[in-house]
Formats: C-alpha cells, structure tokens, sequence
C-alpha cells in the first residue's frame, strides 16, 4: 500500500498555467460552466472568459459534453481551476499550423484577402500571409497592374495551394509560400537522407528556422526538428533564447519516423544532466530538510536545494486523515523529510514527512549515522 502511494504521489496530474487539458462539462448555468478536468479537479468557465463566448458557441454545449479547455489560473483563492474556451480553441488552432510546418503539409485554402506586400489565405480560424516573393511564378504572370488592388483583386477568392514556413504564435505571424507548395523536390531529398540516418548517432547541422515549439536543423540536406524541449537542459521558453538561425550545432537523432519523413533531434542528450549530478548525493530513504515551497491540494513541495524540489503527497503528511496540507505545514516551513522515490527520468522525487520516524528505515538510518561518524556530512 505505501508503495502504492508513493506512486501516486508522483503521478498525479496537476493542472499547469497554459495548458490544454481534456475536459467533461458538469453543469452549464447563466453564470459559469463547470468543467471536470481530472485529478479530482473541476474547473470553472466564468466571468470575461464567458462573455468571449458568442450565444451560438454556448447553445452548442452540453452536460456530458467532452471538450478542450485552457487553463488560465491552476488553483485561485477558492481553491478553482480557471478555464476559458476560447483560448483554448486559439491554442489548438496554433498547434495544428505547428504540426503542418513540422510535417510539410501542403494546404489546400483559398485566398481571402491582401496588401501591398502580398496575399493573405485562410488556415483554419487563422490568417496566413503569403509574401510577393513567395507567390508562383504562374500565378505572378497573371496579375497585372502597379498597385495591389489591380494585381492582386481578382485572385481573391481563387483556391491555392501553400506551405507553411514560419510560426511564430508570440507575434501571431503565420507565413505561407505558394513556390514552396509546387516543388518536391524537397521531400525527395529528405526521404533519401532518411533513409540513411541512424537513431543514437550524432550530427553536426545548422539551424535554418525557429518556431514556438522548437527550431529545425538541416543535417545533410533535410530538416530535423528539435523540440523546445530537447534544446537545454535549462528552462527555455522559446528556441531564439539558445539558438539563432545560421548557428552550427552538434545534434543526436533521437526519433525517425520514415512513414511520415519526421527527424527528431536533441541537442541536450549531448550534454550532461546537471539534475543528475545534483541528485547523486541523495537516495532512497535518506533524511534530508526541505523548505515548503507550494501547497496544493494534492500536497506540499519541498526545495531541497538550489531547484531541486520534491513532492510530498497528502498521504505522506501524517499518520492521521489531512484534509488539506496547510493543516500540516506552511510555506516557508523547513522540515525534515524521508525521500521514498527518485524518477531521474522525469526529474521528480518523493518526500514524505509522516515516514521520517519509520521504523522501516531503521537500518538505512543507521548506516547513514555510522558513514557520518566516518566524517560526511550530516543528514539530519
């Protein structure tokens, strides 16, 4: 059983700020829509977030309804999760225009409008432009005129093929390119060079575009995509933090998908993992103190050190029944705290407060009490 906890207290889904997250509405009033979001958590749709809806979007939803929902605020002063719609349905449409840069999609739409610069073209509830330069060569033969309006007029509402080339979601720009879409030559190269790649080799490249969720480099002639997440073991919220276009980098493929012609690359799986070395002092079992950083419902977390933090679940408080953490402890406490699980993988560590006395760990103590005798430093 307490294994089982432990397990549990690690993989618990928390809701996070910025989030999609699947959702069942409970139940829809003139005030406020509560959504089930999992976890034991329901989420509220409310005030402006509501008001963004129009009267036909909220006819279409119903009690039992399974929906997208953003989350806004983790946990307000009322303990609620707060969602909005509407961000949501932004968010996902974002996405989409990410998932089509990163597989080469080619979209068929129509063209809705344009400027001097060039076209604009439907992408879903998006608007992508479509530079001058980027317009077909067939198509620029077409058009006549000096001015925008005479060139470009009557191609509205004419359907057009393109390829997206640059996303990025923090200026809301969404570049399209007609050339682009007509040549395969393209995917032709990539679909030779996958065909010679090696998962666990590594490669040098260069960076030839940055997006929200990563930056494409070219190795060998086709593009691979590092995920934001696969750039540095640092936190890093967009990839022009660590990269620039141009850059030479040293890259491991990590993923090749050659039925969808996808490259997944890691920058960071060449570098050491600072977490790792940090945790190599502590393991299973050890007393260590921790300040309270957080609490939630779900428990507290401890800061062991610089941003090593842990997670003490609700059931690992006391031997008692805790209703919430703050019954317990306080941000700002420092205590001492037994770890019961360390995931290296996934950087997380288990605490527990109510198993520092326990008697399961009478030997491992000892042993630490003994090693301290030798000189180590002390873990109490």
């Amino acid at each position: 059983m307490e294994a089982l906890l432990a397990s549990e207290s690690l993989s618990i889904d928390l809701p996070k700020a910025g989030e999609i997250r699947k959702g069942t509405i409970a139940s829809i009033s003139q005030n406020q829509i509560l959504i089930s979001i999992g976890a034991k958590s329901e989420g509220v749709v409310a005030g402006k977030e509501l008001e963004q809806l129009t009267q036909e979007e909220r006819e279409a939803l119903s009690v039992g309804q399974e929906l997208d929902v953003f989350v806004i605020i983790p946990e307000d002063v009322n303990g609620n999760v707060v969602l909005s719609l509407k961000r949501a349905f932004e968010q996902i449409a974002w996405e989409n225009v990410e998932k089509m840069i990163a597989d080469e999609t080619v979209l068929d739409t129509k063209i809705i409008g344009f400027n001097k610069g060039g076209l604009i073209a439907a992408v879903g509830s998006l608007r992508g432009f479509i530079p001058s330069s980027q317009i077909s060569a067939v198509r620029r033969a077409q058009s006549t005129g000096d001015k925008p309006e005479q060139r470009y007029q009557k191609m509205v509402g004419q359907p057009i093929s393109v390829r997206i080339v640059e996303v990025d979601r923090e200026r809301r720009r969404l570049i399209l390119s007609e050339r682009a879409a007509s040549t395969e030559s393209r995917s032709e190269l990539k679909e030779r060079v996958i065909s010679e790649l090696q998962e666990g080799q590594s490669y040098t490249g260069r960076v030839t575009s940055l997006a929200d969720f990563g930056a494409f480099v070219n190795i060998n002639g086709a593009d691979g995509l590092v995920h934001l997440s696969e750039i540095s073991w640092d936190h890093v919220t967009h990839p022009k933090e660590a990269l620039e276009v141009g850059q030479e980098v040293n890259v491991k493929v990590i993923n090749i998908d050659r039925e969808k012609k996808r490259i997944g690359l890691s920058i960071r799986a060449l570098q050491d993992d600072p977490w790792k070395n940090r945790m190599s002092k502590f393991s299973v079992g050890q007393l260590v103190e921790g300040a309270i950083t957080r609490l939630t419902k779900f428990g507290a977390f401890a800061r062991l050190e610089g941003d090593i933090e842990g997670l003490i679940h609700i059931s690992e408080l006391s031997e008692s029944r805790v209703e919430h953490p703050k019954e317990v402890l306080h941000e700002g406490d420092v205590k001492t705290l037994r770890i019961i699980r360390i995931d290296p993988d996934q950087h997380r560590i288990g605490l527990s407060l109510r198993k520092v006395d326990s008697a399961a760990f009478a030997d491992k103590d000892f042993k630490m009490l003994t090693k301290d005798f030798g000189g180590d430093e002390d873990t109490e």
